[in-house]
């Protein structure tokens, strides 16, 4: 019996190269890969923490809104129930399964670098992450394969990110044939947040704090304390250039 995983990606920071935030250059994807028991074991946690703290399970875990304590997150101003939400929200994130694959591009210089003809950082990063995505793969079972879940951006982003996603299908990347490619991914499918899909869900807590490290790698951030060492690595422990390739 082969293994059957899933991968759900997100996002932080603009893609556009029109403009470049000082504060915060990088766009950066972050994908997040389950095996399928795994994920099963995390919908339960998270469908009893969300009615521990909410009484439904319907409410969407969002980075942003979570950070500003927006929406049901109002209840965060309570400073004891941040607290507990905080530990009980990272307790989950430490003890679940998972690997965290991410990819993004320092926009300001990619812009210096190769100046009109810099590519676009969405497309960048996708095949960088496909590629990490094989490598990992492999090294958990050479016959498994994956199901590909992205939140839906717009019809016209979907359809340029797809369009991306096929070339690679078609042409492979630098590091991996085609055929590779073809053999480890039974489905690419898009998404919406109010699905309720779980794995977006983490895969958006995980975005912003690697995001953050990437820019501030000397500055602690206790979320990325939590996640680190479910990134991918090599043997050694090195996740630059494993699972967080970031470009140029």
């Amino acid at each position: 019996m082969t293994g059957k995983y899933y991968f759900f990606m997100d996002e932080t920071g603009d893609h556009g190269l029109s403009f470049v935030d000082p504060n915060f250059p990088i766009f950066l994807l972050c994908r997040v890969l389950f095996e399928e028991s795994e994920l099963m074991k995390l919908k339960e946690k998270v469908k009893q923490f969300k009615n521990s703290f909410f009484k439904t399970n319907s409410t969407i875990l969002h980075s942003k809104e979570i950070r500003k304590c927006d929406g049901d997150f109002q209840i965060l101003f309570d400073i004891n129930i941040k607290k507990k939400f905080y530990e009980d929200l990272n307790q989950i994130l430490s003890q679940s399964n998972f690997t965290i694959i991410g990819s993004g591009v320092d926009k300001d210089k990619h812009i210096k670098k190769y100046g009109k003809g810099a590519k676009d950082p969405y497309n960048l990063s996708l095949s960088f992450v496909i590629e990490r995505l094989v490598f990992c793969l492999d090294t958990k079972d050479a016959d498994c394969s994956v199901d590909i879940n992205i939140e839906r951006r717009g019809k016209k982003e979907d359809q340029q990110l797809l369009d991306q996603y096929n070339t690679i299908l078609d042409r492979g990347t630098y590091f991996v044939q085609p055929e590779r490619v073809k053999t480890k991914i039974n489905k690419f499918e898009f998404m919406y947040k109010r699905d309720n899909i779980i794995g977006l869900q983490i895969a958006d807590l995980c975005a912003y704090p690697l995001a953050r490290h990437v820019l501030f790698p000397n500055e602690p951030y206790v979320t990325f304390d939590v996640i680190k060492s479910k990134i991918y690595c090599d043997k050694k422990g090195n996740t630059d250039g494993y699972g967080l390739k970031i470009f140029p």
